[in-house]
């Protein structure tokens, strides 16, 4: 079992989300989903946005680095003209999914229209396109997602990684074992 954190906002998460799937069946290990949101741990940093903005020169890199890695694995890319982009609604949506069959379809339909289509994503039309394209009753999950509920066991998701350590997406644990970065996924894999 992998423990799979990550948030829609995070370029890298958006590599290991399109290929975590694959991976996992190939090594014969089952995924837990953790959606959490990145923006609270950054504030207890004292970041007011990602370190890829914070930093010009780490985010001119990134963004070659994206292109590069993404060309490498197959997947499209196209920078995003907002980053990070505000993902609230489908974090949400997500962490209903965690344990769903549609989970890994509908986290894919998000990431592509996010880091392949350049598209807001943190709004009813979006994510009711992703639901109603997997067929799901997009209406009374989004309604479920924005239940108070929901909302404080996204924000309790979120303690819970901070608690863990976690620092950055994608992050992923085999037990107590923590792997940092979308180029860690095979090397947590390998350890399973």
């Amino acid at each position: 079992m992998i423990e799979f954190w990550f948030e829609f906002g995070s370029n890298y998460s958006y590599l290991s989300l399109m290929r975590i799937e694959a991976l996992a069946a190939r090594h014969d290990v089952t995924i837990v989903w953790r959606p959490f949101l990145l923006a609270p741990i950054f504030k207890s940093f004292g970041w007011d946005s990602s370190p890829f903005v914070l930093q010009p020169q780490k985010g001119r890199y990134v963004w070659r680095d994206m292109a590069r890695r993404c060309e490498r694995y197959g997947l499209p890319w196209q920078q995003p003209t907002s980053f990070p982009r505000r993902a609230l609604l489908p974090m949400r949506v997500a962490l209903l999914g965690a344990d769903q069959p549609w989970m890994a379809a509908f986290c894919k339909h998000i990431m592509q229209m996010n880091f392949a289509e350049d598209r807001d994503i943190d709004n009813v039309e979006a994510v009711t396109e992703a639901l109603t394209a997997l067929e799901l009753p997009a209406s009374a999950l989004i309604a479920q997602a924005q239940s108070e509920e929901n909302k404080l066991a996204l924000r309790r998701q979120t303690e819970a990684a901070q608690a863990r350590g976690i620092f950055g997406a994608p992050t992923f644990f085999v037990g107590d074992e923590m792997f940092w970065g979308d180029d860690r996924l095979e090397d947590a894999l390998e350890m399973l």
